[in-house]
């Protein structure tokens, strides 16, 4: 277990705090190789269930998983102008193998646009493959300079999303329909996050798109964290992968395409967005370990009854750790606190005279004494509490944080402590240029009401404006 010596306060040093997280909730460790990490069986479980939520949700939405290469040769990569230019300084790029030099050099995959273009060119005939929806779980290699274990690895997990439609219309609402209802519905219903929606800024598309729609979520320390993305292509990599379909009238056009994903990177945002100096807090949904239930005695009675009790909230749909009493109860309620379990259900000879156990909540500490014959129905109405509560405390934090300015010079005060919102058409080039020069970015654009447009072009438009990670 971790070790139950003092966290770094956030209001201290927040990115030390967060290693400080990372290495005693058991998360993660550093690789070998500079900017890569080992998750820990911990963090995998988080990863787990993000891609248990995800995925169910991406099924939904139509898209089947697939699988394709690691190695993509790099002529692909020089096929598309703007995604070349984009990658080209995060690529890892492999000239030596099997004993010679490489008769083409191969990047190791930073993004499968290219290598799943190639084949969505080959399995696309008519307009009756269509649309082709596609998705895969995979790790991806960008080579980062400055990197943070889960935000920014030079290899990291991911989900990538890759489809093919026969009009633009088709191709931008299936964008749509994965950042609202995959993206956004698992942030805000699983994750508790309540982020902006919006459209990045021509400067901050995605290398290659004609329009990229993201989700954006603040962090404890007022900075923005990209949660996802969805990507509209247009006809780019259709054109350049020669993506054609014969249409109902038997002529040939070329595809739409969107691609859309999102990294271990969440496992960082969930980390500090809840997150308090006490360690993690996992919302009751996401958690791998919802209740824990701790022996304060290591006395027969005492671990017997744990052991019912974990089977019966077990019988119940409750996902439990049994925690047998090994070590001081004092360290062992410090290293679940760490990892954030949502609840911790203490047990003592005491209690059990009395037919009653103490549950304690994770994200505000309360102690809740409950009859052992109301336990299951006690622990679930308490997740779905501190699911709720978890997300208006988000969203409160969120909505104090973020000031209306009317220039840029005070958005980017604003953004020193939180967020910043102006009008779109007051920003412009040279402001957001402006904004570059001092780390703070156009994080997404929005309409007034909060809603996520179709253009950058679309009237009275707000940005969200913020330091990043």
């Amino acid at each position: 277990m971790a070790s139950p010596s003092a966290l770094t306060s956030q209001s201290d040093d927040f990115p030390r705090w967060y290693q400080d997280v990372v290495a005693k909730a058991e998360m993660a460790d550093n690789g070998p190789v500079r900017g890569t990490m080992v998750i820990r069986p911990y963090g995998y479980a988080l990863w787990e269930r993000i891609q248990a939520e995800m995925d169910a949700r991406i099924k939904v939405a139509g898209a089947q998983n697939a699988y394709f290469p690691l190695f993509i040769p790099q002529s692909y990569f020089a096929r598309e102008a703007e995604h070349v230019e984009g990658f080209s300084p995060e690529l890892a790029v492999v000239t030596y193998a099997g004993g010679e030099e490489l008769a083409e050099p191969v990047v190791v995959r930073p993004t499968s646009e290219t290598v799943i273009g190639e084949f969505m060119a080959k399995w696309i005939q008519s307009y009756r493959d269509l649309p082709l929806l596609l998705n895969q779980w995979a790790n991806v290699v960008r080579w980062e300079l400055r990197p943070r274990l889960f935000l920014r690895s030079s290899e990291f997990l991911w989900q990538e999303g890759h489809t093919a439609h026969d009009s633009y219309e088709d191709a931008a609402a299936y964008a749509m329909r994965i950042h609202l209802e995959v993206y956004y519905d698992f942030l805000a219903n699983v994750m508790a996050v309540p982020a902006y929606v919006g459209i990045k800024s021509p400067r901050e598309r995605f290398a290659g798109a004609i329009n990229s729609l993201t989700c954006e979520g603040m962090m404890r320390d007022g900075k923005a964290l990209q949660m996802s993305t969805s990507h509209e292509l247009g006809q780019n990599f259709a054109r350049a992968f020669n993506i054609v379909y014969q249409n109902e009238s038997g002529q040939s056009e070329l595809c739409h395409t969107t691609s859309w994903g999102a990294s271990t990177r969440l496992v960082g945002g969930l980390i500090m967005a809840h997150g308090d100096d006490r360690g993690l807090i996992v919302p009751p949904r996401l958690a791998p370990i919802q209740a824990v239930i701790i022996a304060v005695r290591d006395e027969p009675e005492v671990l017997e009854a744990c052991a019912s009790i974990d089977a019966r909230l077990r019988d119940g749909g409750v996902s439990t750790a049994l925690d047998r009493g090994r070590g001081s109860f004092g360290r062992r309620v410090t290293d679940w606190e760490i990892k954030g379990v949502p609840l911790r259900i203490e047990v003592g000879p005491r209690d059990l005279a009395g037919g009653v156990v103490t549950m304690v909540r994770r994200d505000d500490g309360s102690k809740h004494v409950v009859a052992l014959d109301r336990l299951a129905t006690t622990c679930q109405g308490l997740l779905e509490e501190q699911q709720r509560a978890l997300f208006n405390v988000a969203l409160a934090r969120r909505d104090d944080a973020t000031t209306d300015v009317t220039s840029v010079d005070e958005a980017i005060e604003a953004a020193q402590t939180g967020f910043a919102r102006m009008a779109w058409d007051q920003i412009g080039e040279l402001g957001e240029a402006r904004l570059n020069e001092v780390a703070v970015s156009v994080r997404c654009i929005q309409r007034a009401d909060g809603t996520t447009p179709v253009s950058p072009d679309e009237p009275d438009l707000v940005a969200i404006v913020a330091k990043s990670y």
